[in-house]
């Protein structure tokens, strides 16, 4: 990295990584808008698709199947999807989420990402959700960067595979890298906000975690954490 760019860095003072369905916003967005798509689509068939598929991710949770396969599973369901029709349905969803229903966001959350970006931090949006969904969530409370599930695509259409989710480990992995990327910011003047233990790989990595809701392991394993380290 040239010096100018590690002056820049230094200037935007330190990273924020958020986690975005129940941290920033109120809702679980991939099944909020599968639900959305499907009605929009479908009609009363896209309501019974809905609790069908509902009735499978409920049941690969309750045999404690990881998070990731179940992102994995996700996916699938839109195989052979237009790209470009899915865009202009999220696109759809989320002007009317944000139009109509009071709660959305999650205020206190927002306002804090809104305070880290006044004094100069770069926010980072971090999800299993897809770029859909969560570019336009990105443009509205200025988040500067996205890591997030990728879904393939070949020929303008969604093959129901991706590459890595961005969930637990994933997330992990995610974080690293970006941090990486900024050598001249240390993590511990970092932050990062996750309301599930899920998030608690991403969490460790900097030096201000903050919980979301009421999560009591992720709250009692970073109080462990916090504990170790004035050891």
């Amino acid at each position: 990295m040239s010096d100018a760019s590690r002056t820049s860095d230094a200037a935007r003072g330190h990273l924020v990584f958020s986690d975005v369905d129940e941290t920033l916003i109120s809702v679980k967005s991939m099944f909020d808008f599968l639900h959305y798509q499907l009605v929009r689509r479908h009609g009363t068939v896209g309501e019974e698709e809905y609790e069908r598929i509902m009735a499978v991710i409920r049941h690969q949770a309750a045999d404690g199947k990881p998070r990731a396969d179940i992102n994995r599973f996700y996916y699938r369901i839109y195989t052979g999807d237009s790209v470009a029709e899915i865009r202009a349905l999220a696109d759809d969803w989320f002007a009317e989420r944000t139009a109509s229903s009071r709660g959305f966001y999650i205020e206190s959350t927002r306002e804090a990402l809104a305070a880290h970006r006044a004094a100069g931090a770069t926010v980072v949006l971090v999800s299993g959700s897809f770029p859909p969904l969560l570019e336009p969530l990105a443009r509205e409370v200025g988040a500067d960067t996205v890591l997030c599930t990728r879904p393939l695509v070949a020929d303008g259409r969604y093959t129901g595979k991706v590459g890595t989710p961005v969930i637990g480990e994933g997330k992990r992995a995610a974080v690293l890298r970006e941090l990486d990327s900024h050598p001249a910011i240390d993590p511990r003047d970092c932050w990062a906000y996750g309301d599930h233990i899920s998030d608690l790989p991403m969490l460790e990595l900097v030096g201000h975690p903050v919980v979301v809701g009421d999560d009591e392991e992720l709250r009692a394993r970073l109080a462990e954490r916090t504990r170790g380290v004035r050891a």
